[in-house]
């Protein structure tokens, strides 16, 4: 009863002091445990919600966040749920909106995500990155022979995604968690970030071990994904393979920041670009998507980006190399790398040369010819009209694949490695062996800097 305003004021301190910790570089990690009213739930959200966070937080099903209380609510009459977890639990608001990073069965199984997110990223006083561990995995490990399983598609060998005799165009879907186990140390667990987040399902985020030493490894999914419930009518109906979204593009900024200053960031990407359609822009896919360049220009240690596919359109502005001194720029033999895929380039780009190629072929010319002679000598042309009408589409068809095909081969990887896009490219059986010394390269050089750059 004797309290007031006062509590306020002793909440908005620790606050600041919150805000002020993060800022500068600190981690808070948050359990939540029971319901969280007021003002807990927002310093849960200044230590591990914002963009330039490293803390994680975990929930449990006993647990929930929320500004006001249900009952609270039902008496003001403001809108509520049938209990405080259906307001801010984790299974149907804090999990899929991204604001809680983990989900534990219970206290117990809360501590052991915390602890293992330390395993990864505890930094000693006085060492620059986390401690590598021992590892039984080879690190010149040869992925190729790594089993792959995903919904809907049909390798099941890694190394058949590379394979030029089955994928040459690089085009078939496959499922970037399988790459990814392949290249991270099978003997170490990986914990996956962000795992229930909706509408970031493009984008998986795993803190694991490569070559013994922990990184945060980054995958862009790579075959097409269901939405949940009716999409938009101005927005895609599943989430497109290699392709970043208004969330699961705020979730790889938020990863790479969690990251920097702490260990290694090494990305694989089949990437054509962000989605551009009238929902993603309303859903704030430019802030976002700058928020992505905000964080490579920002980070601080090594960043090892590997193009294990194609890589098109504005991923190159926000994963350029220009970007970050520490940012190296792989690709695997037989990937693709332009401003622009051939096939769009051909029909929006060139359409012009691909109208004149058509109206050249034989097939196309012969029959305007046949046209403009019978017209001439005033006789019906209903017919030939007809058959150039059903004519014109297919060679039109074949001039687009034609020039798309051109466009490809000439804005090759190796193309975007002799003008500097691309520093290096990969042979398919050395791409583990070529992340792990990328990653020990960063960190001496990363080492090496901090240590001639005065404070």
């Amino acid at each position: 009863m004797d309290s007031g305003s006062e509590t306020m004021d002793w909440v908005s301190r620790v606050l600041r002091g919150i805000i002020e910790f993060t800022q500068g570089g600190g981690e808070i990690n948050v359990v939540v445990t029971g319901i969280n009213v007021g003002a807990q739930p927002y310093w849960n959200a200044e230590a591990t919600m914002l963009m330039h966070t490293r803390g994680i937080l975990v929930m449990t099903p006993d647990s929930a966040m929320v500004l006001t209380g249900k009952q609270s609510l039902d008496y003001s009459g403001g809108v509520s749920a049938e209990d405080n977890y259906g307001i801010g639990g984790y299974d149907r608001i804090m999990g899929p909106n991204g604001q809680a990073q983990y989900w534990a069965p219970d206290l117990s199984g809360a501590v052991d995500v915390l602890l293992t997110h330390y395993e990864h990223t505890y930094v000693a006083p006085g060492e620059d990155f986390p401690r590598p561990v021992a590892t039984t995995d080879p690190t010149d490990r040869d992925v190729s022979s790594s089993p792959h399983a995903g919904p809907d598609t049909d390798f099941t060998r890694v190394g058949e995604i590379f394979d030029p005799a089955v994928n040459g165009e690089r085009k078939k879907p496959f499922d970037i968690r399988s790459l990814m186990r392949a290249v991270a140390d099978a003997d170490h667990p990986t914990l996956e970030r962000w795992a229930d987040m909706h509408a970031a399902e493009s984008v998986v985020v795993l803190d694991a071990h490569l070559g013994g030493q922990p990184v945060e490894l980054i995958g862009i999914e790579s075959r097409p994904l269901p939405r949940r419930g009716t999409p938009p009518v101005d927005g895609p109906s599943q989430w497109t393979a290699g392709t970043l979204f208004p969330r699961s593009s705020k979730k790889t900024a938020r990863a790479i920041n969690a990251a920097s200053g702490n260990r290694p960031v090494v990305v694989l990407a089949n990437l054509s670009g962000f989605d551009g359609s009238p929902e993603s822009l309303r859903g704030l896919q430019l802030e976002y998507g700058a928020e992505i360049g905000r964080a490579v220009v920002n980070f601080d240690g090594p960043i090892v980006f590997c193009v294990v596919s194609r890589y098109h359109g504005g991923a190159f502005v926000v994963f350029s190399g220009t970007l970050n001194d520490d940012l190296e720029i792989a690709a695997v033999a037989g990937s693709y790398a332009s401003v622009i895929g051939g096939a769009p380039a051909a029909a929006v780009v060139f359409a012009g040369e691909v109208n004149k190629r058509t109206a050249a072929d034989p097939r196309v010319a012969d029959l305007e010819t046949r046209i403009a002679e019978a017209l001439e000598r005033g006789e019906d042309v209903t017919e030939l009209r007809a058959e150039l009408a059903r004519v014109r589409p297919t060679v039109r068809s074949e001039k687009l694949g034609e020039l798309a095909d051109e466009f490809d081969a000439h804005h090759s990887i190796t193309r975007a490695q002799e003008v500097g896009s691309v520093h290096t490219i990969v042979e398919p059986t050395r791409l583990r062996p070529y992340l792990a010394d990328a990653v020990q390269r960063g960190m001496t050089l990363t080492q090496a800097r901090r240590t001639t750059t005065p404070e």
